[in-house]
């Protein structure tokens, strides 16, 4: 019995080869003991495009391209001006064609999640395969989970609906993308790209810059009063924010006039803090971004690399939990990566019901070797996180006095550490946390007794003035938490809720999103920041107010595409209301189109027929054959409408003023049409003939 296994990429393939003993290494696969392993080399296999169905040029009355069914193509590259299929993949196609014809299974080892699996079946789709295939579905390359995988193969059955979900997103983002781009290209005569997620994001990083821009900064004065209790300087500040610096000045009048200040209500606090959840993708691209300067994609590249030398798990999830069965090993990872904790180890990271495709990220407790500076910085993010996710809570005291003058009210706060929990693990790092989080909490090692009722005298005051400041520019990390939580803006109760569970986008998408908007020109980095160029606001104004700029629209495609995925949900519903859609945008879109002024045409003087029309640029005659033509465009001037209509009924304008020699003179002169149908001017007040142009 001969059994091809068929991977995402050759690195994977490779490992798996070597653990099921096929090391004959031939064009394309590697084989042996009864096994062929091949790979696939990423999306060999996409959606044809419109050219596939006849539709080349772009028509307004070709709107909406439906496709039933969907055409698959091999992978196409650009060659010259045209696309053709990419030889590698043709190449590669070919070897797993040739592994399916000679297996009598298939195991499915793509990537274990939406995309591995639609990577594989458009392969087996077009390759027209009915051999059975079972899925190994592992968060893990080790040795270890690529064995236990192996023993604990699903029936490839079981993912038919992850299956619908993937391709009822491909085929979703074609439609919309496709029809979006060439109705808006079609209305505005430019070449524009619109997409399901792309747009949205496109959208918020508009509506920042824009807001962030136009960002009117108003004043404000505060007040602040310096006491001291037990030897600890108590720096309250003021609760009011003063319009204008007399009020101000008021304030400080009153509280010099009393000189101390009265202790009106003290609250102390112990409490205690969990320690941050482990990474998912999107927690991870933040962190890198935010601390490094990494961006998404990077981040991500990254995270693979890691994956694929198996000291890390699976990059592409949305979950920052472990289950119940992987907690057990925590124990032992941690001595593998040289890291040890008293028991019991902190629960905040493990919950079954939070498990998505894929747990979180975390070391696999092999050892690293060969790394790049820049692997070596994320694999020590992710360890730090594993260490920090099992380690103790922490354990503060908290402190917070409201004093008065008798007229104004100031807040004093204060924190001292019990015991740092999993603080400890980065203690640089998560004091200058702490001190971003609350600016006006102090940080003490002990703190003062203070009794409500309790007058101290002030020793100091001063007035500070302030400025508004606009919500700042998003960077790469706040751009991924906006799309991770853009159901947070959304104003329907219902329709928020549901979001929060999505956003825009997934995990494994959103950096290339990114990337894809840098790419088209609609974006830019700016130093830390991300904002829209000249090109991106020209697209945010044309479509601001249409649902494809919707965050709530795609969110609720991701939340439509989870309940396919979990079989909650018919493929064919979600289709149904895609070609709806896409119907309406064409609609909306096309309606942005200038409106066409009617022009009355003339009689041509080259050819007689009444074929000349007038033009933007250019009155042409319309009829075959006949080149006779007039720019618009004079020496600087453009022509009227009535300036054209004297030139062909009479054979010249009136005198035309303001025009611009090449040398940057102006001058004033009629148009005349020449007996050879050019043009020439005659000139105002001068006689003889008339001068060519």
């Amino acid at each position: 019995m001969t059994t091809c296994i068929i991977a995402e990429k050759p690195s994977v393939a490779r490992d798996i080869a070597r653990i099921v003993g096929a090391n004959s290494k031939q064009e394309g696969r590697l084989e042996g003991n009864g096994y062929l392993v091949t790979w696939a080399m990423g999306h060999l296999i996409t959606l044809a495009m419109p050219e596939a169905y006849g539709f080349s040029a772009y028509k307004a009355e070709d709107l909406p391209i439906r496709p039933n069914p969907f055409r698959l193509i091999v992978r196409q590259v650009r060659k010259d001006k045209e696309f053709m299929s990419d030889p590698s993949a043709l190449k590669q196609l070919k070897v797993i064609r040739s592994c399916f014809d000679k297996a009598d299974r298939i195991i499915v080892a793509t990537d274990a999640g939406r995309e591995g699996e639609l990577i594989f079946r458009y392969i087996y789709q077009y390759l027209n395969c009915r051999k059975p295939f079972d899925r190994l579905w592992i968060s893990s390359l080790t040795d270890k989970a690529i064995r236990e995988g192996l023993a604990n193969l699903n029936p490839g059955s079981h993912y038919d609906n992850l299956y619908y979900s993937a391709k009822s997103r491909s085929e979703a983002d074609w439609l919309v993308g496709i029809n979006a781009s060439r109705a808006l290209s079609i209305a505005r005569r430019g070449g524009y790209s619109l997409g399901r997620v792309q747009t949205p994001t496109l959208a918020m990083v508009c509506r920042r810059y824009i807001e962030n821009r136009d960002f009117s900064s108003v004043p404000y004065w505060k007040l602040s009063a310096l006491m001291e209790k037990e030897g600890v300087p108590l720096k309250a500040i003021g609760n009011t924010d003063y319009e204008n610096e007399a009020s101000a000045q008021t304030a400080f009048a009153t509280l010099r006039s009393q000189n101390r200040l009265k202790a009106e209500s003290v609250a102390r606090q112990v409490g205690h803090t969990a320690p941050p959840l482990l990474y998912d993708l999107t927690a991870l691209q933040k962190e890198a971004n935010r601390h490094h300067g990494f961006s998404a994609d990077k981040t991500l590249s990254i995270a693979q690399s890691l994956y694929e030398k198996k000291i890390t798990t699976y990059p592409r999830t949305g979950s920052r939990y472990i289950s119940e069965d992987v907690f057990e090993e925590v124990p032992a990872l941690l001595c593998k990566i040289g890291k040890t904790l008293s028991n019991p180890l902190n629960r905040h990271s493990v919950d079954n019901a939070k498990i998505t495709d894929h747990h979180a990220i975390i070391p696999t407790g092999e050892t690293p070797s060969g790394l790049s500076a820049d692997e070596v910085t994320v694999y020590q993010m992710v360890v730090t996180r594993f260490v920090e996710a099992f380690s103790p809570d922490s354990e503060e005291e908290r402190m917070q006095v409201r004093f008065t003058d008798g007229t104004n009210a100031f807040t004093w706060k204060a924190c001292r550490q019990i015991s740092p929990g999993w603080k400890a693990v980065q203690k640089d790092k998560a004091t200058a946390s702490e001190k971003k989080e609350d600016g006006d909490e102090q940080v003490l090692s002990s703190l003062p007794n203070l009794a409500e009722g309790e007058h101290l005298p002030v020793l100091d005051a001063e007035i500070t003035e302030h400025k508004t400041k606009p919500k700042p520019l998003y960077t790469e990390a706040t751009l991924l938490s906006a799309m991770e939580n853009a159901g947070k803006e959304v104003e329907d109760a219902e329709s928020k809720k549901a979001m929060a569970e999505c956003g825009i986008g997934t995990p494994a998408t959103r950096a290339n999103i990114i990337e894809t908007l840098i790419l088209r020109d609609y974006i830019r980095r700016d130093r830390k920041s991300i904002i829209p160029t000249e090109k991106g606001l020209a697209v945010y104004e044309i479509v601001k107010d249409k649902r494809i700029a919707n965050a709530e629209m795609t969110g609720s495609w991701e939340l439509t595409l989870a309940a396919i995925e979990a079989g909650q949900m018919p493929p064919e519903k979600f289709a149904q209301g895609i070609n709806s859609y896409v119907g309406t945008i064409c609609e909306e879109l096309l309606s942005l189109a200038p409106e066409q002024k009617s022009y009355p045409t003339y009689r041509c003087p080259k050819c007689g027929n009444e074929s000349v029309g007038i033009y933007a640029k250019v009155a042409k005659c319309r009829h075959e054959g006949c080149d006779f033509h007039v720019f618009r465009e004079v020496c600087g001037t453009l022509l009227t409408e009535d300036n054209i209509r004297d030139l062909l009924t009479t054979g010249r304008t009136t005198i035309l003023k303001g025009l611009t020699s090449k040398a940057g003179k102006k001058f004033n002169a009629s148009l005349v049409l020449n007996e050879d149908y050019t043009t020439s001017f005659e000139f105002e007040n001068r006689k003889g003939k008339p001068r060519g142009r």
